[in-house]
C-alpha cells in the first residue's frame, strides 16, 4: 500500500483542531452546573431549564450521522469551518439570551453546529499522520475528548460563581476564534464525493435517535414506562431503528455504508466505545452531586477534588500514545478495563465518612484506566477500516459513545433512586423503639423515638445511609459491567504492523 503523503503544518492542524474538540466537548458538562443559576434567572421550573441540556443533546444526536455525508459533500475543512463558526455564534447567542425560550432555541443551534467537531478531528488526525503514529495521533485527540467532559463541572463551577453562567458560555467564544483561524490557515482541503443524498434513511435514523434521546432524558422525570410519553418514544424509537437497519441493507445508495459493519474490528470498537460512554459520563453523573449533597462539599471543592480524574487520563495517554504499535493494543484495553473496574471495586468500599485522599486516589485511578482504554481501543478499531469510511466511521464512533453516556446516565440516576427506596425501607423496618441498641448512650440525644424532632432527625440519617448504599450498589454494577465487556477484546484482530490494510468489502 501506499505511504500517505506528508501533511504541511501537521503540527498546526493538531493544535488547531484540538481546540475546537475542546470548546465542544466541555461544552457537554460545563452548563450542568450552571443550571439552577440559569433556572433563577430565566423563573423557570425544574422541568423546564431541564429542556437547556435536553434540546443540545437531542440536536446534536441527530446531526452526528450527517458529518460524513456532508464532509463527502461539502468538503472537510468547509465543513470544520461552519461548524466553527456556527458553534461559537452559537455560544454567544447563549450568553446573551434574556428567555428559556431563547436559550433552547440558540442550544439547539449549538448541538447542530457543533455535532461535526469531534468525528471530524478524529478524522483529520488520523490522514494527518502515517498509520505507524497513530496511536500518538488518537493520544492527542483523546486528550480533548476524555478530558474535556471531567474539567467542565470544576471550570463550570469557578465561573458561574465567581462570575455568572453567562460566561459558561463566552469562554467558548476566544478558543472558537483561534480553533478558526488556525483551520483557516493549515488545514488542507478534502475531494468532494457528491452523490444522493438519502433522505428516508436520514429521516429514519433522526427520528430513531431523537425518540431514544428525548426517552433517556425525560424517563427519570416522567416515570419511565408508566408515562404515555416514553411509551410513545421506545416504540417510535425501536420501529425507526428497525426500519433503518432493513433499509441501509437493502438500499442502492443508502445513508450509512453498510462496508461499516462488516469490519469485525470496528464493529466490536463501537461496543467497547458503547462501554466507555456508559462509565465516563454516568460516572460523571453521579459523583458532583454525590460530593455536594451526600458529603457537604461546596460546589468549587468538590470540582477540585474530581479535577485529578483528569490528571490520570492525560498521564495515561501520554504512556499509552508511546506503548501503541510497540505493545498488543487488545492488552492495553484489557490493562485500560481491569484498572477502571479496580477503582470502582474501590469505590464500593466509600462511606459517608470517605475522606478526600480516597476520593481523589479511586478518581486518578479510574482515570488511567479510561486513558489506557481510549486510545488503543480508537487505534485498532479503526486499523482495518478502509480510509475512504473514515468520516462515517468516526461519525459513528461519536454517536454510539454519546447515546452510551445518554443510557448510562438515565440507568444510573434511575437506580439510585430505586435502590435508595429499597434500602431506606430495609433500614427502617429494624429501627423499632423496642431494639436495645437504639438505647445506647453513645447514639446522638437528637435520635429521640418520643419526640416528633428525633423521629425526624434518626429518619433523615436513615434516609443518609440509603443514599450511600445506592450509591454503592450502582459503582458495583458499573464494575460488572467493565468486566463483562472485557471478553469482547477476544474477537478484535491484532492490528498489522505492516499499515493499514483495508477490510475488504466481501
Amino acid at each position: 500500500m501506499n505511504a500517505p503523503p506528508i501533511v504541511p503544518h501537521r503540527g498546526m492542524i493538531t493544535i488547531s483542531i484540538m481546540l475546537a474538540t475542546i470548546m465542544q466537548v466541555v461544552d457537554m458538562t460545563i452548563v450542568n452546573v450552571a443550571l439552577p443559576h440559569m433556572q433563577g434567572s430565566m423563573s423557570a421550573t425544574q422541568d423546564q431549564i431541564a429542556w437547556v441540556l435536553t434540546s443540545y443533546i437531542v440536536a446534536a444526536a441527530i446531526a452526528t450521522p450527517l458529518t460524513g455525508v456532508l464532509a463527502g459533500r461539502f468538503g472537510r475543512r468547509r465543513l470544520f469551518i461552519l461548524s466553527v463558526v456556527g458553534f461559537t455564534v452559537a455560544s454567544m447567542l447563549c450568553g446573551a439570551a434574556t428567555s428559556l425560550e431563547q436559550i433552547v432555541v440558540y442550544r439547539v443551534l449549538q448541538g447542530l453546529t457543533g455535532a461535526a467537531l469531534v468525528p471530524l478531528s478524529q478524522a483529520v488526525l488520523l490522514d494527518a499522520y502515517p498509520r505507524e503514529k497513530h496511536g500518538s495521533a488518537m493520544a492527542l485527540w483523546g486528550m480533548g475528548v476524555m478530558v474535556g467532559p471531567i474539567i467542565g463541572p470544576t471550570l463550570g463551577g469557578w465561573l458561574t460563581e465567581y462570575y455568572s453562567w453567562r460566561w459558561t458560555f463566552y469562554i467558548n467564544v476566544p478558543l472558537g476564534t483561534l480553533a478558526l483561524l488556525g483551520v483557516l490557515a493549515f488545514l488542507p482541503e478534502t475531494e468532494r464525493r457528491p452523490g444522493r443524498f438519502d433522505y428516508f434513511g436520514f429521516a429514519l435514523l433522526a427520528l430513531a435517535i431523537g425518540t431514544l434521546q428525548l426517552m433517556l432524558d425525560r424517563g427519570e422525570s416522567a416515570d419511565w414506562f408508566a408515562s404515555r410519553e416514553i411509551v410513545i418514544e421506545a416504540v417510535l424509537s425501536g420501529l425507526a431503528l428497525y426500519l433503518f437497519i432493513v433499509h441501509m441493507f437493502t438500499a442502492r445508495e443508502p445513508f450509512l455504508e453498510p462496508r461499516l459493519f462488516k469490519d469485525r474490528n470496528f464493529v466490536v470498537g463501537l461496543t467497547l466505545m458503547f462501554t466507555v460512554g456508559v462509565m465516563l459520563l454516568a460516572t460523571l453523573a453521579l459523583l458532583p452531586p454525590f460530593l455536594q449533597n451526600l458529603l457537604g462539599f461546596p460546589v468549587v471543592t468538590a470540582g477540585v477534588v474530581l479535577a485529578p480524574r483528569g490528571i490520570g487520563t492525560m498521564v495515561a495517554m501520554m504512556m499509552v500514545g508511546r506503548l501503541v504499535g510497540k505493545v498488543d493494543t487488545r492488552a492495553l484495553v484489557l490493562f485500560g478495563l481491569v484498572t477502571t473496574a479496580y477503582s470502582l471495586w474501590e469505590m464500593t468500599h466509600f462511606s459517608v465518612d470517605v475522606g478526600v485522599a480516597e476520593i481523589v486516589y479511586t478518581g486518578v485511578v479510574q482515570g488511567v484506566g479510561l486513558g489506557f482504554i481510549f486510545v488503543p481501543l480508537t487505534t485498532v478499531a479503526f486499523s482495518t477500516l478502509d480510509p475512504s469510511l473514515r468520516n462515517e466511521g468516526t461519525a459513528m464512533f461519536s454517536l454510539i459513545r454519546n447515546i452510551g453516556s445518554s443510557i448510562g446516565i438515565s440507568l444510573f440516576v434511575t437506580l439510585l433512586g430505586q435502590r435508595t427506596q429499597v434500602s431506606h425501607a430495609g433500614l427502617a423496618e429494624q429501627l423499632t423503639p423496642f431494639r436495645d441498641v437504639l438505647r445506647a448512650p453513645w447514639l446522638p440525644d437528637a435520635w429521640d423515638f418520643t419526640t416528633r424532632a428525633g423521629a425526624a432527625a434518626l429518619d433523615a440519617e436513615v434516609t443518609r445511609q440509603a443514599v450511600m448504599m445506592a450509591y454503592l450498589d450502582d459503582f458495583r454494577i458499573m464494575m460488572l459491567v467493565t468486566l463483562l465487556a472485557a471478553p469482547l477484546l477476544l474477537l478484535m484482530r491484532r492490528p498489522s504492523s505492516r499499515g493499514n490494510a483495508p477490510t475488504s468489502p466481501g
